[in-house]
């Protein structure tokens, strides 16, 4: 330590921008503990800095003895010297530069004051960067590792972890990536941030990024849903009746989607109309131009989805992609049916909920009949051939004959 150590101290907590009060605390409190060793409680130990002053010294009170043997004593003769009227036993103040202290001292001293000055370093990087979680940076690849891109955003090092990447996106050194800050890791030796290019709110992010109205808040992401690398839905809502969302999003001649699209190396982005109907949300959903009719359940949330045989592939989407999609931002289970298989459906579930007896030409003996060989719906007599029934013991085949044609027709 030197004369301007305090000097130095002041100029590190500048570099670092550090607070100079914590500073100071950290300072006395190191020299504190390297000092108060070489004490005991009723010398009365003070740490005195002043950056200002570029004063840095311990002040305390040494017990007059015959002869001192410690750092806490001062011999009668020398006390003499502070005060004239002074007796074994009395205690003298005394004021000692930090660099007067022998080496060892100040090494410990020094070690303690270091170290805590990285904590507070670290803590003050640790609050910028909450700052910084939940948002968008852009930074250049450094390497790659095990773990997955290590990229320089600037202010520090971050990660993007290969679970966080679009599949079949890969980078070289040196190209500029944005991503999502979705948290700030804490480490033994240092401070990580972990990069996102996969989750909804990294879209969501883009938008209000690349969308004023959105930004503005005039029109609102109500919910996104996603399949990283595939397929995007953003619902949104105007809460101007005079603004469309839609044609924000999209922008003039779909400008705005196609650089959001280009970001996401090509990604299909579909922009929902939120509906608090939930059929016509439902619609909006799976495609408005591919939708003829929704059905909801009475029960529970389920719909089916009436649509062209033309427009059932579409409606689906590749690997089954639109209408998964369309569950996960309604909250439906949906199944998509043409017109024709929709009948056929209503139909099957109308006959297994039927009881044989329901049916014309059967009667209660003939209804005992059949439920004595395991027929109990109209479906099992559907799903039966005609031979099969008039084999029965007790039915002829006349019988089975009309009760088939009534279960086909049923």
């Amino acid at each position: 330590m030197s004369l301007n150590l305090m000097a130095s101290l002041a100029d590190l907590a500048n570099l670092k921008q550090l607070d100079k009060d914590k500073l100071a605390e950290i300072i006395q409190d190191g020299l504190y503990q390297a000092v108060s060793k070489k004490l005991l409680s009723e010398n009365e130990l003070e740490i005195v800095t002043d950056f200002d002053r570029n004063i840095i010294l311990a002040r305390f009170k040494k017990i007059v003895v015959d002869q001192d043997f410690s750092l806490g004593e001062i011999s009668l003769d020398e006390a003499l010297r502070y005060e004239e009227n002074v007796s074994l036993g009395d205690k003298i103040t005394v004021e000692i530069p930090i660099f007067d202290f022998e080496p060892k001292v100040i090494k410990n001293a020094r070690k303690a004051i270091l170290e805590r000055i990285k904590i507070l370093e670290e803590d003050r990087i640790m609050f910028d960067y909450e700052n910084q979680k939940n948002q968008l940076v852009s930074g250049k690849i450094r390497k790659e590792d095990y773990n997955g891109y290590i990229l320089d955003i600037g202010y520090a090092d971050a990660l993007l972890p290969k679970e966080e990447q679009i599949e079949e996106e890969y980078y070289k050194v040196g190209d500029i990536v944005r991503a999502y800050v979705v948290n700030i890791r804490k480490r033994k030796n240092d401070v990580i941030i972990i990069l996102s290019r996969t989750r909804p709110e990294f879209v969501k992010r883009i938008f209000e990024t690349e969308i004023p109205e959105i930004n503005s808040g005039e029109v609102e992401i109500k919910k996104i849903v996603r399949e990283p690398g595939m397929r995007t839905k953003v619902a949104v809502i105007s809460k101007d009746p005079n603004l469309d969302a839609t044609a924000c999003c999209l922008g003039p001649r779909g400008v705005r989607i196609e650089q959001i699209r280009n970001e996401l190396n090509g990604e299909l982005i579909d922009i929902v109309l939120w509906d608090d109907s939930p059929e016509q949300l439902i619609a909006n959903a799976i495609g408005p131009d591919l939708v003829e009719k929704v059905y909801l359940a009475e029960r529970g949330n389920f719909a089916r989805i009436i649509v062209s045989e033309n427009n059932k592939n579409l409606a689906i989407g590749k690997k089954g992609k639109n209408v998964k999609l369309a569950a996960k931002l309604t909250d439906f289970k949906l199944d998509i049916y043409t017109e024709e298989e929709f009948e056929d459906k209503i139909s099957e579930e109308r006959r297994i909920t039927s009881h044989i007896s329901d049916l014309d030409g059967v009667t209660s003996k003939v209804a005992e009949t059949l439920k004595e060989h395991g027929y109990t719906s109209v479906q099992d007599i559907y799903e039966a051939s005609v031979e099969e029934l008039y084999n029965l013991e007790g039915l002829g085949k006349k019988t089975a004959t009309k009760i088939k044609e009534s279960a086909n027709y049923f």
